[in-house]
Parts: structure tokens; sequence; C-alpha cells
């Protein structure tokens, strides 16, 4: 983890990781944004800052012209591509990978400071921890826990990727008052057998991977899925992946979201 001085907050960031520029713009930084990478799609204002390629392969020369401040890297960024900005001499901050909604909190805070917005960004996490209170506050009345299939990728629909423990879409469903179907796997994220899938027959199916041409009724397609409770019942649904995996503000509204699904009757 890399740490920075910086001698007044940054008015000039680049950023490299699409969390990093929703909690930018979530702070209220969005402003001192100037170049961010390909996949940084939100909010709709960040896809009128100019990219500087993606986080596999950044244009170097582009973020240099830039002469930004602050260049606001993130653990899917590449390190080699890190060492190259610091060895023009530019001021990198490495902001750490949450494990937790509490490290997502510290990351908003550690970000307001480095821009001059702390005060926003400690009045927006207090605002997101209440909504996440209302949230687990009438979960805990749940008179049952849903089995929950939560697909990432299924390119392969005989083994699609799924979420094991520890990730943030696992602690969505957890919060929620689910219980995810692939917490028994060994990996944060794993493929499973289409049989395996059928056997744990899950009360809940939630498609992240829509965006990609899975659907509803292909999904109900699959050899043996007809006979899953979640397809017999109509209980598959298309969820928005941003806001399950991106470590950022919107992880609450991912939470909202999920909550209503899995236990409708205590949000109504």
């Amino acid at each position: 983890k890399r740490t920075v001085k910086l001698s007044k907050p940054a008015q000039r960031v680049v950023s490299l990781a699409p969390s990093n520029t929703e909690i930018l713009f979530a702070v209220g930084a969005g402003k001192q944004v100037i170049g961010r990478d390909d996949f940084s799609d939100y909010p709709a204002e960040a896809k009128s800052v100019t990219s500087i390629g993606s986080t596999r392969k950044l244009n170097i020369e582009a973020i240099v012209a830039f002469k930004p401040d602050l260049v606001l890297s993130a653990g899917i960024t590449n390190l080699e591509q890190v060492k190259s900005l610091e060895d023009v001499g530019l001021t990198v901050y490495a902001l750490a990978n949450p494990k937790d909604l509490d490290g997502m909190y510290a990351n908003l805070v550690t970000v307001g400071q480095l821009t001059g917005h702390e005060d926003e960004a400690k009045k927006l996490s207090e605002n997101l921890k209440k909504r996440v209170s209302a949230v687990t506050d009438k979960v805990k009345s749940a008179s049952s826990k849903p089995k929950v299939f939560y697909e990432i990728d299924g390119t392969d629909p005989l083994k699609p990727w799924t979420t094991g423990a520890g990730t943030f879409i696992d602690t969505l469903i957890s919060m929620s008052g689910g219980q995810n179907v692939g917490a028994g796997l060994k990996d944060s994220f794993a493929q499973i057998s289409s049989e395996e899938v059928v056997k744990q027959n899950p009360d809940i199916i939630l498609l992240g991977d829509t965006k990609f041409g899975v659907s509803i009724e292909s999904v109900g397609k699959r050899a043996g899925w007809n006979g899953i409770a979640a397809v017999k019942n109509s209980k598959t649904f298309a969820f928005d992946d941003d806001l399950a995996s991106r470590p950022g503000p919107r992880l609450i509204d991912g939470l909202e979201m999920m909550a209503k699904v899995l236990q409708p009757d205590l949000f109504k």
C-alpha cells in the first residue's frame, strides 16, 4: 500500500478504477477529475471525462500530459504501471481494496481528505450507515432465509462463475437475509457445475451477467434447471453487478435492491 502526503488538496485527479471514480464524484470531487479509466461509466458525468485506457493498459503519456496533482489507483491497477507513473514523478495513491463496508467507508474519508472534501465524505459515510441499519433492522424479523445463487458469468452455462464466501456479493446476500449457495466454495470467485446448482436448488437466482447476453429465459432452458425452485416460481432476476462488485458507495444501493428481492414482504 502506497501512502502520500499532499501539501494541499489535489485539484487535478486521474482515477484508475471505476470504484475510485464513483467515490470521487460521491464526495463532491467530480469536477477535479481530469482523467479516468475506460470502465468508469458512473455517474453519467464521468463519461465526459477523458479516458486514459484500461486498468490493464494505461496510456502513461496521456496521464503525464494531464499534469495531475494526484493519480488514484486501486487494487485492480497493474503495479508495474503504478511504478511507471511514480518513476516519471507523479504522485500516486493506492486506495486499499476494502474487505468490508467499514473499509469502504474509510476509503470515502481518505478520498475526501486527499481532495479537500473531508466533511462531505464523513456526512456521506454517516448517511450510508443509516441506510444500512434501516435494511438490517428490518431483515432481523425475516421468517426465513432463501437460498440464493448469484451468477457472475454464465458464458459457459455448464460451469457458471459465482461468488464464494467473503466477497461483497456474499456479504450483501447475507445482510439482505439470504444464504449464498456458493458460500462453501474454496475461492472467493469460482466456477460451479450446473448439476451442483440444480442439486442446491436455490429459491432465488440473481443474474449479474445479463449485460453479457445471459437472460432469464435462457437460464430456464439450461438442462435440469426447470426443476429449480427459483425457475419454477419465477424468482430469477436480473441484477446490476456494478452495485455488488464495485467497492464504492453504490454498494448500499445494491444492498437495498437485493433486500427487496430476497425479503419482499419486509420492504413493501
